[in-house]
C-alpha cells in the first residue's frame, strides 16, 4: 500500500468514525493528504481534499514516471468507492488553466464545504481557489473561541467564512472588507444557506488600502483578522503592503484587541510578521502563533501558513 493511499484511508476512517459517533452531522471537509509539504518522498506535487461526496486530487507538477497519476487516481477511487463517496475531480494546475476532470462516478450538481454543522459555498475545479480554505481551521478555531460578543473586522473577506464562525460564535458585529464584488455576495450567500441574518453583518467592497475612513467608522473593533493576499499584482505585496495595515491598527482596534496577522507566503518567515510589528506597531504584544493545522504538515514549518496572534496594549492615557 502506497503511503498517500494510507493516509487518505486513515482520514477517511477517522472522518466517518467522527460522523458516526454523532459528533458530527456529516464527513467535515479537510484535506486527507498533503504532499506539498515534502514529508512524503515522491508525493511533493499531490493533494487530495475530501467535500463530501467528492474526493478532490490536484497534481501541481507532471511526473517523471507515466503512470504516476494514473496509479494515485485508481487509489483515491477505489477509497472513494469504499468509504461511499459518489465522485472523485482530478485537477492538474500544471496546465494551462488548471484543467479538472471527474475520472469517476457523477459530481453532483452543488457541493458545500462542511465545518461541523456549517456550510460553505464552493467551487470545484472551475478555478484554483475553492472559496474555502482548509488549512485556515486554526484561525476559525481561534476566533470561535473568542468572539461572543465582540465587534469583529475581517480584513480581505474573500467569501466570508470567518464572519459566519464569529456569528454563530455570538459576535455583537462583523464588518467583512474585500475588493471583489463577487466574493462578498458569496459571503452574503454562505450566510443565508447557515440562516445567519446579515442585519448586523457589513460587507463593504473597498480598496483597503485606500479606503481606512469607511473601515473605521463603525469600530473600534475587539477583534480584527487580517488575511491578505501575500502577492497579488497591483493590489497587494506583502514584501511591501502588509506594513501599511500593520501601522493603521491604533485607529481601528479597542483597547485589549486581539489581532489575527495571517500570511501564507513560504519566502517569507514567522520573523518577518513579528519584525514588521516591532516597527510598526509596537503597543501590539505577541501573543503566539497558532499551532499549524494536523492535516498540512510540513518539513519546514516557516514555510507553512502563519496564523499569528497579537493584542494591542497601548499605555494608558494617564500614563505619562
Amino acid at each position: 500500500m502506497s503511503i498517500l493511499k494510507e493516509k487518505v484511508q486513515q482520514a477517511l476512517a477517522a472522518a466517518t468514525e467522527k460522523q458516526e459517533s454523532g459528533s458530527s452531522t456529516g464527513l467535515d471537509s479537510q484535506r486527507l493528504f498533503h504532499g506539498r509539504g515534502c514529508v512524503y518522498p515522491g508525493y511533493e506535487q499531490v493533494t487530495v481534499d475530501l467535500y463530501a461526496p467528492v474526493l478532490w486530487v490536484t497534481f501541481f507538477k507532471p511526473n517523471e514516471d507515466v503512470e504516476f497519476e494514473e496509479q494515485v487516481t485508481a487509489e483515491v477511487t477505489a477509497l472513494a468507492q469504499v468509504y461511499g463517496l459518489e465522485a472523485v475531480l482530478v485537477q492538474r494546475r500544471y496546465l494551462q488553466d488548471s484543467p479538472s476532470e471527474c475520472v469517476w462516478g457523477v459530481l453532483p450538481e452543488n457541493i458545500c464545504a462542511q465545518r461541523g454543522s456549517a456550510r460553505f459555498t464552493i467551487q470545484l475545479g472551475g478555478r484554483q481557489n475553492t472559496g474555502f480554505f482548509l488549512d485556515m481551521e486554526p484561525g476559525r478555531e481561534w476566533l470561535e473561541q473568542r468572539a461572543a460578543g465582540k465587534r469583529v473586522l475581517n480584513l480581505f473577506a474573500y467569501t466570508c467564512a470567518f464572519s459566519v464562525v464569529a456569528q454563530q460564535a455570538g459576535a455583537s458585529m462583523v464588518v467583512n472588507v474585500d475588493m471583489s464584488r463577487g466574493a462578498l455576495n458569496q459571503g452574503r450567500e454562505n450566510h443565508r444557506l447557515n440562516n445567519l441574518p446579515t442585519d448586523p453583518i457589513r460587507f463593504l467592497q473597498e480598496n483597503i488600502l485606500k479606503s481606512w475612513g469607511r473601515i473605521r467608522r463603525p469600530g473600534p473593533y475587539d477583534i480584527a483578522i487580517i488575511d491578505p493576499p501575500s502577492f497579488q499584482r497591483g493590489s497587494f505585496v506583502a514584501s511591501q503592503d502588509y506594513r501599511k495595515l500593520v501601522r493603521r491598527l491604533p485607529e481601528f482596534m479597542a483597547r485589549d484587541g486581539d489581532v489575527l496577522l495571517c500570511l501564507n507566503a513560504p519566502e517569507l518567515g514567522e520573523d518577518f510578521l513579528r519584525q514588521l510589528v516591532m516597527d510598526e506597531c509596537p503597543d501590539c504584544e505577541f501573543v503566539s502563533r497558532l499551532t499549524p493545522s494536523a492535516d498540512f504538515p510540513d518539513a519546514d514549518p516557516d514555510q507553512q501558513l502563519k496564523l499569528m496572534h497579537f493584542r494591542y496594549c497601548p499605555p494608558s492615557a494617564d500614563v505619562e
